[in-house]
């Protein structure tokens, strides 16, 4: 299950203590490992001891919750969490939204599109100023009839069960579509989930001129965690997300997963 070995870009901007504190809530639900990482530029000897110095105040703000500390140095964030992430065998990267973006809404800076690009792990993007719940509420997977997102409805399924959280399964008419094979498409990936786990899935159809506006038509719950699938241009076992997908996760109030193609 995704969150075995979360590993959270952290720095001293508001998104690092907003990852921090996602990345420590999920470990404390699935019982994982959790990893804090700073990554710096080589050759910047000034810039490693603050980065020393950045995790020392992850460490004060995490208090006696259990994790690992780690310094790396790459010439990109994003690439330096994901190589950190390989070699440590993290199963999810969580960062924040970038500096400057509205209050509740992810904005996405060098290092998120470095990772929803090229990361071989799955991501996770906290929204600006996102305070976690205790535990997730319910998880809702945006779906589209491709084997991506079919095989997301399998393992976001059995992550809901293993979370003893609802799955709800939703998609996006943004008035191109006909909505009554949207909503066969629906009822098959709903099939689906219950065939492979037992869950009886929730559905909807969320309508509007745009994706934001989509989002906006459908009830999210406190503590609700969006999953979208990569899409099929991406590489395998890699993350690559989709110009809709993409619109979808900027628009978003909640936590956004996204899965790597291939994704076990």
């Amino acid at each position: 299950m995704i969150g075995a070995h979360v590993i959270v870009g952290y720095n001293s901007a508001p998104g690092g203590r907003d990852a921090l504190a996602l990345g420590a809530a999920i470990t404390r639900v699935t019982g994982g490992e959790l990893t804090v990482a700073t990554i710096y530029p080589p050759g910047s000897p000034g810039l490693a001891v603050e980065a020393q110095a950045n995790l020392a105040h992850a460490g004060e703000e995490l208090g006696a919750a259990p994790a690992e500390y780690l310094t790396f140095e790459s010439r990109g964030t994003g690439r330096g969490l994901s190589l950190l992430a390989g070699r440590i065998r993290a199963d999810l990267i969580v960062v924040g939204s970038a500096t400057g973006g509205q209050s509740g809404r992810i904005t996405i800076g060098s290092t998120s599109d470095h990772l929803l690009h090229l990361a071989s792990e799955a991501v996770m993007l906290a929204p600006a100023h996102y305070e976690p719940p205790e535990k997730p509420a319910r998880l809702t997977l945006a779906y589209v009839h491709r084997p991506e997102c079919d095989a997301a409805v399998e393992r976001v399924a059995q992550a809901t069960l293993r979370l003893g959280v609802p799955l709800r399964l939703i998609t996006l008419d943004l008035r191109t579509d006909d909505q009554g094979k949207l909503r066969d498409d629906l009822a098959l990936a709903v099939r689906l989930a219950w065939e492979t786990t037992g869950i009886e899935a929730e559905s909807e159809v969320a309508e509007g001129h745009d994706a934001a506006a989509a989002l906006a038509d459908v009830e999210w719950l406190p503590g609700e965690l969006l999953v979208c699938a990569a899409s099929e241009d991406a590489q395998p076992h890699r993350v690559f997300l989709g110009e809709l997908a993409m619109k979808v996760l900027r628009a978003s109030s909640c936590p956004v997963t996204v899965l790597p193609r291939g994704f076990s």
